[in-house]
């Protein structure tokens, strides 16, 4: 029997609504939802209201047409009909019982796995070399690193594409800031590399308006020669940084060797930070602008040759019949643009690795920025892969981290808060709490050694930071509020990592074999419960389809809603009949599994003892 009953009740509800409306094949959607009350049902479809005003017809005679046309005796109760149209469909315990045994027996929990063939490329993390993580890369990575959690699940390969800012003249006006300051490159660290950036760029900008402006208004002497000392000195950074380039990019092999020191600089705490955040992402994942630079010309002479690019005063750009905005993909001095290598990352993730879905974690500002990219590409042609197959490219665009003050966050100096600096608070909140609760001498934690514990305690800072991200839905901003993220009541990861390792706690209480009991239905909360749990493969499924995480983050705390309803109403250990007692072990470990497998496509670990 398919694990995913909802779509088979759906697809009946569906044919009977086409036929009673003569509308064979024109997928009418019945809107088949999960009954909000347990008396009325399992499900409920409310279709017949809005078909039947639209197509002039009564609509609980409408209801009551497509139920007698419905047959899904061998599954659920007869069909009825309610109120002025409502179609209430309740499964037999049988149904229920062999789906639950079903999901129980299969160790993919009933998860569908994908028939695509074509792996999947998600752009995320965007590291830029010589500068620290921040807050707005947490949200590209944590969310990024799910979504292709969720693709594996399903039995996708996936490609993290961290496509590194790692090429071009802002690198070389750093490194040759470094070399003319005489810094000791492998002992580098990424302070004095930051510091190197910041100085590279104020030391390179030139003031021409200024000083233009200076003159008109005579200004005076002084500020005038100002100005017209800082331009020169910039222009002199400029030259340099490009003599510096144009070496590099000729191969250099001593500067080609100073080049990957600032990489691996840079990497190595961007790892470091990374491997707190429990991401999937190391060295293997890098591919970033470098990576491109001997694309970049044929991708343009694929444009001219195809008649897809015009000369626009000296520089090359792309137009749209639906729009103004030209794309442009090489400027009048012959040099390229980000849209250029970005251009070159789709051939290649399109054609050479076969992608047939591109997705793009990238914040909302960059939004016009990819429908030139994507469109360009469509016109080209690399929205198909080698063999035929449509790809998917699509931008996930997220709001921003605010502080209290509803504001982008930021430190009281007003500096972007790093990355790891907010990783290091959370864990130390997560330590603090767990070390509060091991006093207790009936905690579980009570008696464990400090390395155990400041374990715990990462697992839950961390899960508590990654849950508050993903439990939002991705477009919206949200309030950094570390204190609601790491309580363990509400809808939190600490809340839902503590069901778990209650859970944990609880069948590890029980002396007897469970592994072989039959699950029983016999009171509302664990019909409830079950139901829930038969839910799981519904709800990845639309997961993977809207690319909302956040879905998966709300029904685990409903599945762990449902549960703590379970515990309360129904005895586990404590129940005299040892067959229900059996049964309901075993339902508890069922649904420890599936809120282990949930937080770990979330990328949140699951402590044992909390």
């Amino acid at each position: 029997m398919s694990l995913n009953i909802q779509s088979s009740v759906r697809d009946a509800l569906q044919n009977g609504f086409e036929e009673a409306l003569s509308l064979q094949g024109e997928g009418v959607d019945p809107l088949l939802r999960k009954s909000q009350n347990p008396e009325h049902g399992d499900y409920q479809s409310n279709g017949a209201m809005g078909l039947g005003k639209k197509h002039g017809m009564n609509p609980r005679e409408l209801a009551e047409k497509v139920i007698g046309l419905v047959d899904l005796s061998a599954i659920a109760h007869p069909l009825e009909v309610a109120g002025p149209g409502f179609i209430n469909i309740k499964l037999k315990d049988e149904t229920i019982l062999e789906m639950v045994r079903e999901m129980d027996a299969d160790s993919g929990l009933g998860i569908a796995q994908s028939e695509d063939a074509h792996p999947v490329a998600i752009d995320l993390c965007g590291v830029n070399v010589a500068k620290q993580l921040h807050v707005g890369h947490l949200r590209s990575t944590i969310i990024g690193d799910a979504l292709a959690r969720m693709f594996e699940r399903v039995g996708r390969k996936v490609y993290r594409e961290n496509h590194l800012g790692d090429w071009g003249l802002p690198i070389a006006m750093v490194l040759e800031r470094l070399i003319a300051s005489g810094v000791d490159l492998d002992s580098l660290s990424l302070d004095a590399l930051n510091d190197a950036y910041r100085d590279a760029q104020l030391g390179a900008r030139m003031d021409s308006r200024g000083l233009q402006r200076a003159k008109e208004r005579d200004a005076g002497p002084h500020r005038i020669i100002e100005l017209e000392t800082q331009n020169e000195s910039a222009s002199e950074a400029q030259q340099s940084a490009k003599d510096l380039l144009i070496a590099l990019q000729q191969g250099d092999a001593k500067l080609v060797g100073e080049w990957e020191k600032l990489i691996e600089c840079t990497m190595r705490s961007v790892f470091e930070s990374l491997g707190l955040l429990n991401v999937k992402i190391g060295p293997e994942h890098n591919r970033g602008e470098s990576f491109y630079r001997e694309h970049l010309g044929g991708i343009v002479d694929e444009f001219v040759s195809g008649g897809l690019a015009v000369e626009d005063g000296g520089a090359l750009v792309v137009r749209f019949d639906n729009r103004d905005r030209p794309m442009l993909i090489r400027k009048s001095d012959g040099g390229f643009l980000y849209a250029t290598t970005d251009l070159a990352a789709i051939k290649f993730r399109t054609q050479t690795l076969g992608a047939d879905q591109l997705i793009y974690v990238v914040d909302a500002r960059q939004r016009d920025h990819f429908k030139d990219l994507f469109d360009a590409a469509a016109l080209i042609g690399w929205d198909k892969t080698p063999d035929g197959a449509e790809v998917d490219m699509v931008h996930i665009p997220f709001g921003s981290v605010l502080g209290d003050d509803k504001k982008p966050l930021k430190t009281r100096s007003g500096s972007n808060v790093t990355l790891s600096s907010l990783l290091n608070e959370a864990i130390e909140r997560g330590v603090a709490e767990v070390l509060k609760r091991s006093s207790d001498e009936n905690a579980p934690t009570h008696g464990m050694d400090e390395a155990s514990l400041h374990t715990i305690g990462r697992q839950i800072g961390i899960g508590a930071i990654k849950y508050a991200d993903l439990s939002n839905d991705l477009v919206r901003d949200y309030v950094f509020d570390m204190d609601r993220m790491v309580a363990f009541e509400g809808n939190t990861g600490p809340y839902i990592q503590y069901a778990g390792a209650r859970i944990r706690s609880l069948i590890s209480k029980c002396e007897d074999d469970w592994s072989g009991a039959e699950f029983i239905l016999g009171e509302p909360e664990e019909r409830a419960l079950i139901m829930q749990l038969l839910q799981y493969n519904a709800v990845f499924q639309g997961m993977l389809n809207s690319l909302e995480p956040h879905r998966l983050c709300t029904w685990l705390y409903d599945l762990t809603e449902a549960f703590n309803a379970f515990y309360q109403a129904c005895p586990v250990l404590k129940v005299e009949d040892k067959e229900v007692k059996l049964s309901r072990v075993k339902l508890a470990h069922l649904t420890k599994r599936v809120i282990e497998d949930g937080l770990d496509v979330l990328g949140i670990e699951s402590p044992e003892h909390m």
